[in-house]
Formats: C-alpha cells, sequence, structure tokens
C-alpha cells in the first residue's frame, strides 16, 4: 500500500470547507480511486474561532499559510485564499520551493503570476494544478489539457462568470432594471468583495487569460484582455435583443490568429436558440473548437461549495495517481509570448443611443455610419415623451476599427444626448 497524500489547506471559506467534508465523508472512496489514502494534517484560515460546519479538531493549525506550505507532514498545499499576490503568492512560493505540490483555485494569482509560477514548479520538478480556478465544477483545463490534446484548437469562448450571467438572466426574466438585479445578487452573496471584479468582467477576464495560455501553448497575458462589463445593459437592451431572437451574455472569445492572440471579454448578442444563448442563471459553459473534435461544449454550475471543492479534489486525486503535467500544458519556457490583437473578423453590430429630437438627427448618424463604410440593416426609432429619442440600430457586418472610427465621430455630433451602447452580435 502506498503512502497517504497529505494535504495542507489554507482558506477555510466555502469552497476550503468543502474540501474539509469531502476528505471526511469519502474517505474510502477517495482511497479506492486513488490507490492511496488522501489524508489533511493541517490547515490555516484568518480565524480560528469561526464556526464553518465542520470538524476541525482533528488537524494542526497554522496561523501562518507559508508555515503551513512548508510543513514536513504536507505533501500537496492546497490554496484556497485568493489574491493575486499577499499571502496566497508567497506561500505558493514556499511550498512549491519546499518540494509540495500546489493546488489552487485562485484564477487571479495565475493570470497575474502564471508564468513564473510555472517557471518554478518545473525547476521543482512539482505540479500546479488549477481546475477549480477556471468555470467551477466544470473540467475544462483537463478538457483543453488531456482530452483534446491530439487538437489544434481554433477557438475558446464561453460564459464564465455566474454573477453576470444571473443577472442579465434575471433581467429578463422579471422586467427589473440592472441596479436591482445588482442588488438581489448582492444580497444572495453572488458579488465579490469588490463587485467590480464580476460586474467589471475582471474576474471571467482572469479565467479566459488561463485558458487562452492552455489553448495556443501562450504566455499567460491578462494584461492583453480587451474587459468591457456589463454595467451600460439596460432592460431596454434586454428586451430589444429579446425581440430579434438574441440574448445578451458577458461573453469571453480568444483565438489566435497571424496578427496575435486575441482575447475579449464583453457583453455580446448571442442567438436564443443557441447553447449559450439557453444558459439560465449562475450556470457557466464553455466552447472549445479545434481541428479534430470541431466543437465541444461544456455547461455546469461555475462557483459554490460543492462545484468547485469537487474541482479541488479532481486535481488532489490525479497527484495522489502520479499524474504529472506542465502547468499550462507544455513546459513553460516554450510557451510562446505573441503580441495581442483585436479582431478583425467582421460581424454586425447592435447599437443603442439617444438622440436630441431635432431634424435631421437621424440623418446625421446615417451619414457617420457611411462614412465609416458601414451599412445599416435596420434602424428603428421608440416613442418617446421627452426631447432624447431612443434609437436602435443594427449594423450589417463590419469591423471593430470601422465602428470605432465611427463612435468618435457620432461624439462630435451636436444630436448625441449620451454615448451609444455598442454590442457585437455573435456567431455561436
Amino acid at each position: 500500500m502506498s503512502d497517504p497524500l497529505r494535504l495542507g489547506i489554507a482558506g477555510l471559506g466555502t469552497v476550503g470547507t468543502g474540501v474539509v467534508k469531502i476528505i471526511r465523508q469519502k474517505a474510502s472512496l477517495l482511497e479506492d480511486r486513488a490507490g492511496r489514502a488522501v489524508t489533511l494534517s493541517a490547515v490555516s484560515a484568518r480565524s480560528r474561532d469561526k464556526d464553518r460546519g465542520v470538524n476541525l479538531s482533528d488537524y494542526a493549525w497554522e496561523d501562518d499559510p507559508v508555515a503551513l506550505a512548508t510543513r514536513d507532514d504536507v505533501d500537496v498545499f492546497v490554496e484556497l485564499m485568493g489574491g493575486s499576490d499577499g499571502p496566497a503568492k508567497a506561500a505558493t512560493e514556499a511550498a512549491l520551493k519546499a518540494g509540495k505540490h500546489v493546488v489552487t483555485a485562485n484564477k487571479a494569482m495565475l493570470a497575474h503570476n502564471g508564468q513564473a509560477l510555472a517557471e518554478l514548479a518545473e525547476k521543482q520538478g512539482r505540479s500546479i494544478r488549477y481546475e477549480a480556478a477556471v468555470a467551477g465544477g466544470i473540467p475544462v483545463i483537463k478538457s483543453l489539457m488531456e482530452g483534446l490534446a491530439g487538437n489544434e484548437i481554433t477557438r475558446v469562448m464561453g460564459v464564465m462568470n455566474g454573477t453576470c450571467n444571473y443577472i442579465l438572466t434575471r433581467m429578463q426574466a422579471t422586467g427589473q432594471g440592472y441596479n436591482a438585479l445588482f442588488e438581489e445578487a448582492d444580497k444572495l452573496g453572488f458579488l465579490e468583495a469588490d463587485p467590480n471584479l464580476d460586474v467589471g468582467g475582471i474576474d471571467a477576464g482572469h479565467k479566459l487569460a488561463i485558458l487562452s495560455s492552455i489553448a495556443f501553448g501562450t504566455q499567460v497575458d491578462f494584461d492583453a484582455v480587451e474587459l468591457e462589463g456589463i454595467q451600460s445593459i439596460t432592460l431596454e437592451d434586454i428586451n430589444h435583443a429579446a425581440d430579434m431572437g438574441y440574448r445578451i451574455k458577458l461573453l469571453g472569445v480568444a483565438q489566435l490568429t497571424g496578427r496575435g492572440l486575441e482575447q475579449r471579454m464583453s457583453p455580446c448578442l448571442v442567438p436564443a436558440s443557441s447553447p449559450l444563448g439557453q444558459l439560465e442563471g449562475g450556470t457557466n459553459m464553455c466552447v472549445l473548437e479545434g481541428d479534430m473534435v470541431e466543437q465541444i461544449v461544456l455547461r455546469g454550475p461555475g462557483a459554490g461549495e460543492g462545484p468547485t471543492a469537487s474541482a479541488v479534489m479532481g486535481d488532489v486525486m490525479d497527484i495522489a495517481r502520479g499524474v504529472h503535467l506542465p502547468t499550462f500544458g507544455k513546459p513553460a519556457d516554450k510557451l510562446e509570448k505573441v503580441k495581442p490583437a483585436r479582431a478583425v473578423t467582421p460581424a454586425p453590430y447592435y447599437l443603442r443611443m439617444a438622440l436630441e429630437d431635432k431634424p435631421g438627427a437621424l440623418a446625421k448618424v446615417a451619414t457617420v455610419l457611411g462614412e465609416a463604410g458601414i451599412s445599416i440593416d435596420r434602424m428603428r426609432q421608440y416613442r418617446h415623451d421627452d426631447s432624447t429619442a431612443p434609437v436602435l440600430v443594427v449594423t450589417h457586418k463590419t469591423t471593430r476599427s470601422a465602428l470605432d472610427t465611427a463612435l468618435e465621430a457620432m461624439s462630435k455630433l451636436d444630436v448625441m444626448a449620451q454615448s451609444p451602447v455598442a454590442l457585437r452580435i455573435e456567431t455561436v
């Protein structure tokens, strides 16, 4: 019988508590599946006195996560504290230098420091596993690194933040506006301590940067992700999209072209009949496209105690079985540093604008679009009770650069009551 695999868990929030529960409740199952026992030696968290609903008296306690990471009776350091730097990064580095494997759910740390940590892990002959960092319980990391290893990945796409999807789908279901649903999500505990991480697209952008690195063999480059949150989306946008057969989603898209790596996280219109369009509530979905497999769709819970703890334990079990893979799918020194690129594939765009109710206002907008080489597919002006006229335009396919030229010119028109909202209509 092999020696047990001994864990040390830093961070006893929702996910950390869930991992402890799995270890306590499923010990026999884990041993049967791993071929060795999986045990917990020690834990660390900010407060010893908090009631977490699970018995921790059997485990040693370390106030300092770095001390936990370097204990002699810890083989795998499980980092569930969060944060791109600070204690999480320091403890992770200490664990690797001490010859420990690392399992983490920390997308921010990997998105900002992934290359350096991968180089350190491989120098030490150790693994960093992080299935729980992206899309909760969905095994998208394992799918890219193992199941699709025989494919050239052509595109990665998905809804990767359950909070944003919850707000957007609830807006359509209830007829309430963004602000009301933001407050509802906050009361339900869906929002991060800094809500902009969710609604600003940053959390999802971290996840997209990680998936891009694995999919395309590139160094993680979160700074190159084009980010746009959902704060500007109104109930009118939701209803207009529905009228045209679309749903609005915070959608991440990444693809590698001859021009560089495109990475964008922004609200888009997707067909209501598509898998992404039918995604409700806090559920996540990842769409992976490869030259051999064509397209696969992975759908599941993107957060929560059970799903995320399940992903953590999947990584622990691979380490217990002796599975050892480079951090991002191939050796860190072979990950390419590529230049960022903006999307050049033409697409139709949805434009919502408010115009001063003056003669010739629509004509001025049409002229600006025409001068940018953008043709109008449809235009609609809605009834209004004041001096500002709501106008909806859907363009034919155009490039983002042409649209940006038009938007800049529109900002100088004397008929614009506010800046237009522009959303890409994505083919999925």
